[in-house]
């Protein structure tokens, strides 16, 4: 047996400094204020994902702009997402008060250097815990991805998002259930 090597209830295994797991910050989702709206603007994804995101840079401008002109009478809350005390992206929710099933999802992205970290998928559950305290009476979230973003679509339908037939500026809406 080597120095790296150690035995419990007749198992061995190799410690290796490479298997030592990695301890995933605190992601939570924070209002955009006059304190943090700046570094919003910071964030930016890969050239190749910016078609996925929006059709301009920075991404976060278009959708702040979105929350002070409500497109579609929609009331949009735009969220930073923090990994501890870093912003590491941001999204909006885009909703009609009062209904039931017009929640929608847009401009979801971590940047470019924070991403491959699980912090996506962090973020989207904490928006749903979020949607849950704040909006009761929501019953279904919806989103729109680029058909050709197979990475965003595997992520969403892991977390229960299912393509439901709709399209939204061509691309297919997936919807999920909130219970």
């Amino acid at each position: 047996m080597t120095e790296d090597e150690e035995v419990d209830a007749g198992w061995s295994f190799v410690l290796r400094p490479s298997s030592t797991p990695r301890i995933m910050p605190i992601i939570t989702l924070r209002d955009i204020t006059p304190q943090n709206w700046r570094a919003t603007l910071g964030l930016a994804v890969h050239p190749e994902q910016q078609r996925f995101i929006a059709d301009y840079a920075p991404i976060a401008a278009i959708v702040l702009a979105k929350a002070y002109i409500r497109p579609d009478g929609l009331v949009w809350a735009p969220y930073a997402i923090y990994a501890d005390a870093e912003i590491v992206g941001m999204l909006a929710l885009a909703y009609a008060p009062g209904s039931q099933d017009q929640y929608w999802v847009h401009h979801f992205f971590i940047d470019r250097s924070h991403q491959g970290h699980g912090y996506g998928r962090a973020a989207l559950q904490s928006l749903i815990q979020k949607i849950g305290e704040l909006h009761p009476r929501c019953r279904q979230l919806n989103l729109a991805v680029h058909p050709e973003n197979s990475r965003a679509q595997q992520l969403y339908a892991s977390l229960g998002f299912q393509p439901d037939g709709r399209e939204l500026w061509g691309e297919p809406v997936y919807s999920m259930l909130i219970p």
